[in-house]
């Protein structure tokens, strides 16, 4: 039998008819809708986004080459005429240019470097994400558990309120006991303290959820829909393949390789020199009997690479920046599987309990608080047995949505980890 009908024997024998659970259903919250609003309005997100701009735009700095040198001189004055050209012969007006060039490659691979840098960080970006969905979704189920645990605390109120009308009829016709009334205050209370508890902690769980959308606090949050359980089709190895492709952390771990395996071969390159070519004109007056023609000169200058120790600590720390990569991509695999495994395992679980509480628990629960309340109405079952049947349904309705919020939260955790929703 329904609960609803047992709700309604109790208000039938006790005279109560002014109870009602009907009411306007409140709007619902969607969780697809609370995870956009929290990806796009989150303060961190936007910070990490413009700082992966700011690493972006190193890329094309790394490529370019340094601006060019102008210089302006007077060349070889004599002391006793400062400003005149036409006393010596090798007195000129000098202007020229000079432009460091790179040994080749070498931009490249800085420009290389720089792009595995920020592809780096926007994969970090990504996987913050996933955390922050994650994050959201797991609030998300913990409200409807609370919420459910309300109305089921509600639900219980009323039906001791019931059981203390019967009580106090029977007691009054010299049919029940004292203590029964005593023992149904004491229960009422402890449906009371439980109550007050799990307000606070609505209040508590709406307010970080307020947090993680970066809303004011104090927004209010309301009812959340019922819902069956998703499927995961996927075999626990498929899962984690799937993660190895699509978890964004990994990615950027692999692209933090790759930088290193390019600032190796840039320190492998920085052994061969840079040059510098420059111009110079040089405008010259008669002077001497010299009819003073112009002259250019043209050179070309380039460092000696001696500082072989700076080199070969470059190239020590990209290789230990590489090495360090791979080793973090193995120990995250290694958390990957071990957290597929482990929330595969708990939703297996859970969803076994759900279907229990559905189909065996509370269905049993019900007749035998039913039965329970027919015998004590003819004095052959005593108040506290009456209880005991109403605290256990109480419990399996209890669990019933914590199962059902545990798998959801455990599915979150399983998405976040494997990087991909699964349903």
């Amino acid at each position: 039998m329904k609960f609803t009908s047992l709700l309604a024997i109790i208000t039938v024998y006790s005279g109560l008819t002014g109870v009602s659970f009907a009411a306007e259903p409140p709007p619902v919250e969607s969780l697809p809708a609370l995870v956009e609003s929290a990806v796009n309005n989150n303060p961190e997100l936007k910070t990490s986004a413009a700082r992966w701009k700011m690493f972006a735009s190193r890329i094309k700095q790394s490529s370019s080459w340094e601006d060019p040198m102008l210089m302006l001189k007077m060349q070889n004055m004599v002391n006793r005429y400062p400003l005149s050209f036409n006393k010596d012969t090798t007195t000129a007006k000098v202007i020229g240019i000079s432009q460091q060039i790179p040994f080749f490659g070498k931009l490249a691979l800085k420009e290389e470097i720089a792009g595995y840098e920020a592809e780096s960080y926007r994969w970090q970006i990504e996987e913050r994400k996933l955390e922050l969905k994650r994050m959201v979704k797991e609030t998300y189920y913990q409200i409807y558990a609370v919420d459910k645990a309300l109305e089921t605390v509600g639900r219980n109120l009323a039906i001791v309120a019931d059981l203390l009308k019967i009580a106090e009829s029977r007691y009054t016709v010299g049919q029940g006991a004292q203590a029964d009334i005593l023992r149904g205050g004491v229960e009422q209370s402890k449906m009371l303290e439980m109550q007050v508890t799990l307000e606070q902690q609505r209040k508590s769980l709406a307010a970080n959820m307020d947090y993680l959308l970066a809303r004011p606090s104090g927004s209010g949050f309301s009812s959340l829909p019922d819902f069956e359980l998703p499927a995961v089709i996927q075999s626990q190895e498929e899962l984690q393949e799937l993660a190895y492709r699509s978890r964004p952390q990994i990615k950027s771990l692999a692209n933090l390789a790759s930088k290193g395996l390019a600032a190796g071969r840039l320190a492998a390159r920085e052994s061969y020199p840079d040059f510098i070519v420059s111009l110079e004109y040089m405008q010259r007056q008669s002077a001497m009997e010299d009819p003073g023609y112009d002259m250019y000169s043209l050179a070309l200058s380039f460092n000696l690479p001696l500082q072989t120790g700076r080199r070969e600590a470059m190239k020590a720390e990209s290789s230990s920046e590489s090495r360090m990569a791979d080793e973090e991509i193995n120990a995250l695999k290694s958390i990957i599987s071990y957290t597929i495994a482990d929330n595969l395992a708990i939703m297996e679980r859970r969803k076994k309990l759900v279907e229990l509480y559905r189909t065996g628990l509370i269905p049993q629960a019900e007749q035998s608080l039913e039965s329970s309340l027919i015998g004590y109405r003819v004095g052959k079952v005593d108040f506290l047995t009456l209880l005991d049947g109403r605290t256990s349904l109480f419990t399996y309705e209890r669990e019933l949505s914590e199962s059902k919020a545990e798998y959801m939260m455990a599915l979150a955790r399983l998405e976040a980890a494997v990087g991909v929703e699964l349903h």
